[in-house]
């Protein structure tokens, strides 16, 4: 049995479900492994413009799963200490999995985020989060560190050091209101409009020049590691020129508005 799901309700838009919900989709490895062969597969999609990802029943992903689970693939003859290494790599690139995917990802976000399950919510390009939805860096909470796959880095770079400080120190938990009010989720809706909400704003990504929008969503991730303004503007004018260049999509677009119309966009 899988507990990943892969379903295309829209055109160019593909929505990987986390779907253990009796489990609030915890990172067990059963559920991992797969869920790292769905982001390969729908990365590698090229009629899959604009990707979903959520969970199945009450919870994204509570994180850390603490009931009995399956071992990590491959651990055959290694020591305990190599076992843990070897799971915390396997868990640890979920989110740079999503960065790598060329495809813009939004995060709807169904109900609780917990832990692991609040930093892969950070692997998403854009979060919508339902009204139920909240958020909690459980590692403070279970006696370990509140730094785990990214949280560290993007946290701050999302929310600002102070917040991100008093989230990942306190344990408490936030609320997809307060989520929305602090900018860590573009918005929170009613829960039964969480999906309708995600698949409206892949339509109206998946409208534009595939192209740009890939190249965007690159840039924005090299944008939170350039080292000052001159090196963001020259990735920027050279990834522009590069675009203006090679498509006609800029002519496309000013013949559009003479006409009244919707660009089609060719790249």
């Amino acid at each position: 049995m899988s507990y990943i799901r892969i379903e295309k309700p829209r055109p160019h838009t593909s929505v990987i479900v986390m779907d253990r919900p009796e489990r609030m989709n915890s990172m067990a490895f059963e559920m991992v492994g797969p869920l790292h062969e769905a982001i390969e597969q729908v990365a590698a999609d090229n009629d899959t413009s604009c990707v979903i990802l959520t969970g199945s029943g009450k919870g994204f992903c509570a994180g850390a799963d603490t009931q009995a689970t399956e071992p990590p693939p491959n651990i055959e003859g290694l020591t305990l200490t190599r076992i843990a290494t070897r799971s915390m790599a396997i868990l640890a690139d979920l989110v740079p999995a999503l960065r790598r995917m060329p495809q813009p990802v939004i995060g709807a976000i169904n109900g609780a985020a917990i832990g692991g399950g609040f930093c892969l919510t950070l692997g998403a390009d854009i979060r919508i989060a339902a009204e139920s939805a909240y958020f909690r860096a459980a590692g403070i909470n279970n006696g370990l560190t509140a730094t785990e796959l990214g949280l560290s880095f993007l946290l701050p770079r999302a929310i600002g050091s102070s917040r991100a400080f008093e989230i990942m120190l306190s344990g408490r938990d936030i609320s997809a209101r307060e989520a929305a009010e602090i900018g860590l989720v573009s918005h929170c809706v009613p829960d039964d409009g969480l999906m309708e909400a995600a698949l409206d704003l892949a339509d109206q990504i998946n409208g534009w020049s595939t192209q740009g929008v890939q190249l965007t969503k690159r840039m924005m991730w090299s944008g939170l590691e350039t080292g000052s303004l001159a090196a963001a503007i020259e990735l920027e004018s050279h990834t522009q020129l590069f675009v203006r260049m090679t498509t006609q999509n800029f002519e496309e677009a000013v013949r559009a508005r003479k006409e009244g119309r919707k660009p089609v966009f060719k790249d």
